[in-house]
């Protein structure tokens, strides 16, 4: 999910105006923290670790979906693409939320985060 979200997160990202600049910023930044995290998390030897990485990751995922909130609210981009970006998120959050939630172990399938 989090992969998946990328490419939207950088259209919506570079579709905003010039003056939004600060928005489009956070958005790329949180957008790419989702996976980093995930993908460091994955690499941790303890449960506490991964779940620490999948928190901050989890975290990162609902500030995007806030930074899309805004940008609905501020008429910036249109409701499909809301839809969209809301639907990617919501399965990432509940992903990492069970991952959280669960005793860990090294991944070895990095395909399974698509």
């Amino acid at each position: 999910m989090a992969v998946r979200f990328l490419p939207l997160a950088a259209s919506l990202a570079d579709a905003l105006p010039s003056r939004y600049t600060s928005l489009a910023d956070q958005l790329r930044r949180a957008s790419i923290s989702i996976s980093l995290n995930i993908a460091e998390g994955s690499g941790k030897g303890t449960g506490p670790d991964q779940r620490r990485f999948y928190s901050i990751a989890r975290g990162s995922a609902m500030e995007c979906a806030a930074v899309v909130d805004a940008c609905a609210a501020l008429k910036l981009i249109s409701q499909s693409e809301v839809d969209d970006a809301n639907q990617l998120l919501l399965s990432a959050v509940r992903m990492l939320s069970k991952m959280c939630r669960r005793p860990s172990t090294p991944r070895t399938d990095f395909r399974a985060l698509d």
